[in-house]
């Protein structure tokens, strides 16, 4: 299922704590921003203190000498305190941005290295442009919590706690009544606070469906524009983008009445407070610099109480996030490599391949078997054929044998040992395949070529790419082997796309290789060139081919025909055609046309 969570399910600021072990490895960056954070919240707490020396200290009536060196001192101090204010709050305000830029970085990694490692199960049910949602915007909201938000949050909670104790221990009488007030004014914020947390999280949500409408649509332009209907998907986009800017608004409608009511309760609060310290100063309880000390004081808690409801929003919303990327995370694909992997040594030839009783269904449709009692014995060397109509299951057998997924019952051995006991990396390395529907990277032609084998020279790459039959067009492109090939292979025909493909292929050089319809895209002469240059790459090695052009498979050693999952016929060319079975059908089809 598509990992989201109910905007229904209550969250709070106890979401980001999964965002722990992400911060763990740079306790020592945690512990500065904590110390760089302290002192800068002890600076602004002791400029009040300054202030009231400054008032009581230097402007009473005395000698001018004397009043002129008492404020000199007391400038200095103030001037002191604002220094280091200015450095502790420099410090935490770099050491934070880097962590949150540290922290965001690491935490975009685990999700994308975790999502390659899904099996195709998973992208069945969850929308590429999903994904691509969590690793920006989500991760984006986190980055200000981490590298911002949070920061200020606890910088005002320490002010804030400090000035309360500060007025608490100068003016207790008057402090009791503010703390009713305070309570007063934090409940109310916290309840409608929920509202705004459901109404956060829905806006999330809508963003990310805007943005996999968007990849999804972006990824097919050419089937959009062959059926003029750009009008159609720029209008589902703009009715996708609505309902997120609707959701936002309502989420910003719901933040701008809780600002307001926090900042005129605030007013309330310091005015209260101002109120009160007034009057003691008439009735002579307190001097002029106590209650200077005192309306900043005032002033520092409100303005701290105001900012942290700021930041608890922002908590919130960087909450949904953070769980939704925590539940990305937390999925564990279905197919992993066993603990305690069989060490299987490579193969000097081919590989032995054993199917045994397969049956399997496909997750999104699991009443219909894919395939059924599916046997078949390969000897090292071999070429096997794999023939039938569409939807027999011919690809489902390459799928299982690369364990994009595992068979229902039954079990695949390669080289005598089951495929579920060999680690993925070791498995996947010993099979090259060449899809009908070849990938092309945005890079150049040397490196697409490379991807089969990164440790490939130059001189390696050349020689698959003329072993390929690519050598030849590669060249003339406008920067040879250089050649940006464009989003998806754009720059090439369908032939090329292919053969690049077939040379990353032969560039493995692995034991088994899989092939289906690797020569489909080719025109008659390119076809007969790298016919000629896959007999020779599949001498010595396993070869397991997918065609439908049953002209293409005439010379493999065993045919194995599948009809509705199951295997019903398998032989030789000859023989399949003497028996009269689906495959001689087949066969009449295509050689009588």
């Amino acid at each position: 299922m598509t990992p989201s969570v109910s905007p229904d399910r209550p969250q709070s600021p106890q979401s980001l704590s999964g965002l722990w072990p992400f911060v763990r490895p740079y306790r020592l960056q945690v512990l500065m921003a904590a110390l760089a954070l302290l002192l800068a919240a002890a600076a602004t707490l002791l400029f009040p203190v300054a202030l009231r020396h400054l008032i009581d200290g230097g402007l009473l009536p005395t000698d001018r000498s004397e009043q002129t060196l008492a404020l000199r001192g007391h400038f200095f101090e103030l001037f002191g305190v604002a220094v280091a204010l200015g450095v502790f709050s420099a410090a935490r305000f770099y050491v934070v941005s880097w962590l949150g830029e540290r922290v965001t970085a690491d935490l975009r990694n685990a999700v994308y290295s975790h999502v390659l490692r899904q099996s195709p199960a998973f992208f069945e049910s969850t929308r590429t442009g999903e994904v691509l949602s969590r690793l920006t915007t989500d991760t984006t909201l986190v980055q200000t919590v981490v590298g911002s938000s949070l920061s200020m949050g606890l910088r005002n909670a320490l002010m804030g706690a400090g000035a309360l104790a500060m007025l608490v221990w100068s003016h207790p009488a008057v402090m009791l009544q503010v703390l009713l007030l305070v309570v007063l004014v934090v409940a109310p914020a916290m309840w409608y606070g929920r509202r705004v947390r459901k109404l956060s999280r829905a806006s999330q949500d809508r963003v990310a469906d805007s943005s996999a409408l968007a990849a999804e649509v972006l990824n097919a332009i050419p089937v959009v524009q062959s059926h003029t209907a750009e009008d159609r998907e720029a209008q589902r986009f703009a009715d996708a983008t609505g309902q997120a800017f609707e959701t936002a608004v309502r989420r910003s409608r719901a933040r701008a009445v809780l600002v307001a009511f926090i900042i005129i309760a605030n007013a309330a609060l310091v005015l209260w407070g101002l109120y009160q310290g007034t009057q003691a100063v008439l009735e002579g309880r307190m001097s002029a610099g106590q209650l200077g000390q005192a309306a900043l004081y005032v002033v520092i808690f409100a303005g701290a109480v105001a900012v942290l409801g700021e930041v608890y929003g922002d908590l919130l919303r960087a909450a949904g996030a953070s769980e939704r990327l925590m539940e990305l995370l937390a999925m564990q694909s279905p197919i992993r490599s066993p603990e305690h992997p069989v060490a299987v040594p490579a193969p000097t030839g081919g590989s032995a391949l054993c199917l045994h009783q397969l049956e399997f269904f496909y997750p999104s449709r699991p009443s219909d078997a894919a395939l059924q009692q599916v046997s078949l014995d390969i000897r090292p060397g071999q070429t096997v054929a794999l023939v039938g109509p569409s939807g027999a299951g011919k690809t489902t057998v390459f799928g299982l044998l690369l364990r994009f997924y595992d068979p229902s019952s039954g079990h695949i051995t390669l080289d005598g040992v089951p495929i579920q006991q060999m680690s993925l990396h070791t498995l996947r390395d010993r099979i090259a395949i060449v899809p009908q529907d070849p990938v092309i990277f945005s890079a150049n032609a040397l490196e697409n070529i490379r991807y089969g084998k990164p440790t490939a020279t130059d001189a390696e790459v050349h020689a698959a790419a003329r072993a390929a039959f690519a050598d030849e067009f590669i060249t003339r492109l406008p920067d040879g082997y250089d050649t940006f090939l464009g989003e998806r292979g754009v720059r090439l025909s369908g032939g090329q796309r292919q053969r690049i493909a077939i040379a990353r292929a032969i560039l493995k050089n692995p034991p088994l290789l899989l092939l289906d319809e690797a020569t489909s895209a080719l025109d008659a002469h390119s076809e007969q060139m790298v016919q000629a240059a896959l007999a020779h790459a599949m001498q010595g090695r396993t070869t397991l081919v997918i065609a439908h052009r049953l002209a293409t498979v005439q010379k493999a050693d065993v045919i194995a025909v599948l009809d509705h999952g199951r295997l019903v016929e398998q032989g030789t060319h000859q023989e399949l055609v003497a028996q009269g079975g689906v495959y001689a059908g087949l066969a009449a089809l295509q050689f009588q046309s």
